[in-house]
């Protein structure tokens, strides 16, 4: 039985002090009516502010961060390693969202590299695929998401593939008000799931998470949650709102 799994993604947004104050908002009517397993990631300069504040008021919810380097250390001016990320005790790091690939040009190899830096360094991927609108209306995404899903994963044991979350982020959908349809967010979800279990077999695909993402909120996770393969969410900007986040934890 998967546990569901929903991560909230702050993306550049929300000083340490403004992640302080939403985390007390957040902590005043916590409540995980769902069981599910609850990630927020924040920026890195809010990374050890959060930490603090989850530690002290005792709250069930993981640190995530937003992205790292493959190296452990070195002369690479402004990046962050994973060794950093654990020392700061932060559980899940993602990895290839569509803003780094569109924007910083990150390849399916780099983030083939980061991933396997972070199994090494003992922290837990979600790797972010998903197609433009031009290659859907092509009538190619599928062709797509799958060939990203396969390079982002070559090299890879099965071993790995139980602590990594798989996350389908339409790029048309995110931060535009749109959403897939439940049917076609699902289908992908399952053709992923499918593609899963033909490189590493249908146990090792059961038992992987498959969030969706892309405008995520409080008014469509339900739907979204009950469909048979999405097992989670990557929100973003309802995140930054401790009352819409805590409606879509407790879908």
């Amino acid at each position: 039985m998967r546990v569901p799994f929903i991560a909230g993604n702050w993306k550049m947004n929300l000083t340490h002090l403004e992640a302080i104050a939403f985390l007390e908002q957040f902590h005043a009517k916590f409540e995980n009516k769902n069981e599910c397993e609850i990630a927020i990631c924040p920026p890195f300069t809010a990374l050890r502010s959060v930490k603090t504040v989850l530690d002290e008021q005792n709250m069930d919810v993981a640190l995530g961060a937003q992205n790292m380097f493959y190296e452990q250390s070195g002369a690479y001016t402004g990046e962050v390693s994973p060794l950093m990320l654990k020392a700061l005790e932060a559980e899940y790091v993602i990895l290839g969202h569509s803003e780094r690939r569109e924007v910083f040009k990150e390849t399916n190899q780099m983030v083939n590299q980061k991933i396997k830096s972070a199994f090494t360094n003992g922290l837990k991927p979600i790797l972010c695929i998903g197609e433009t609108l031009d290659i859907r209306e092509s009538g190619k995404e599928e062709d797509f998401v799958l060939g990203q899903l396969e390079q982002c994963l070559e090299g890879l044991e099965i071993k790995d593939m139980v602590q990594i979350t798989v996350a389908y982020e339409p790029i048309w959908a995110i931060g535009t008000g749109k959403t897939a349809t439940v049917e076609d967010a699902n289908g992908m979800c399952r053709a992923i799931r499918d593609k899963l279990s033909q490189l590493y077999g249908s146990e090792t695909a059961d038992a992987v998470r498959i969030q969706y993402g892309g405008s995520v909120k409080p008014g469509n996770i339900s739907e979204l949650m009950a469909a048979s393969d999405i097992d989670g969410a990557l929100v973003g900007g309802a995140s930054l709102k401790a009352e819409d986040f805590l409606a879509i934890v407790n879908y």
